[in-house]
């Protein structure tokens, strides 16, 4: 098995996280399972199944969706954060048609370079406006209240090397690290991922190799990035390592 260096990741915690831990947790995210006592018309009496631990299935291995925001944006983010009611359907549905351009906007202003590509200055407010940076916090603007997490979620699935997906439990995360000119949390994840370009170039191409070989879908380094500090935050990381090993 290949190997790499360890992660420094602050966002995660004070130690590195050592190279094949963060492999073991990643494969656990994408393959865990997890058993369930289910009931259905053909199974009344009910049987053990297993299910998906975790969203990569609902999630990443959904195809990407072309075109203008619509109903299937939503439908994905649903599998990463859980169903809508109406009300909250119908606000996300919205906000994704108001932010389409602005992340259109950011894709623009990139030039097609992926987001651990891009140089320090475009997540400083240093160098607004106009900048990745202010666009992703023009789009962080358009969440829809409590349903926010939905709206990155959906654009983040749109585009894996650009938009970060930070949520609930990784945007508390982030915020101590914040530093003087960033230009919002999306500046820590990449001021991580260039810090440890080696090891997650390392991760993406061994990962992505063997999630690919058993018929799933790669993960970009920013998405290995919020995959390890989602499980770390929700003290699901333990948990992920021993299912992936």
């Amino acid at each position: 098995m290949a190997a790499g260096p360890p992660l420094s990741l602050p966002s995660v915690g004070p130690d590195p996280v050592p190279w094949d831990t963060a492999l073991a947790a990643v494969l656990g995210y994408a393959r865990g399972r997890r058993a369930l006592w289910f009931r259905s018309p053909g199974h009344p009496e009910g049987r053990w199944v297993r299910v998906p631990a975790f969203g990569y299935e609902r999630f990443d291995c959904r195809p990407p969706v072309v075109g203008p925001p619509s109903d299937d944006d939503v439908l994905i983010a649903e599998g990463l954060h859980g169903r809508l009611d109406p009300a909250g359907w119908a606000a996300v549905r919205a906000a994704l048609d108001e932010a389409g351009p602005l992340a259109g906007a950011i894709a623009v202003r990139a030039d097609g370079r992926a987001f651990w590509e891009l140089p320090p200055g475009e997540l400083s407010v240093l160098e607004e406006p106009g900048t990745v940076g202010a666009g992703l916090r023009a789009v962080g603007r358009h969440g829809p209240g409590r349903h926010r997490d939905h709206l990155v979620a959906a654009l983040h699935h749109r585009r894996p090397d650009l938009v970060p997906l930070v949520g609930g439990t990784t945007r508390r995360s982030l915020l101590p690290h914040v530093e003087e000119g960033d230009s919002g949390l999306e500046a820590v994840v990449h001021r991580e991922l260039l810090a440890n370009a080696e090891a997650f170039g390392a991760l993406e191409t061994v990962a992505s190799g063997l999630l690919t070989a058993t018929g799933g879908v790669p993960l970009t380094r920013l998405r290995l990035h919020d995959v390890l500090l989602w499980l770390s935050g929700g003290l699901r990381l333990a948990h992920a390592v021993a299912l992936g090993r």
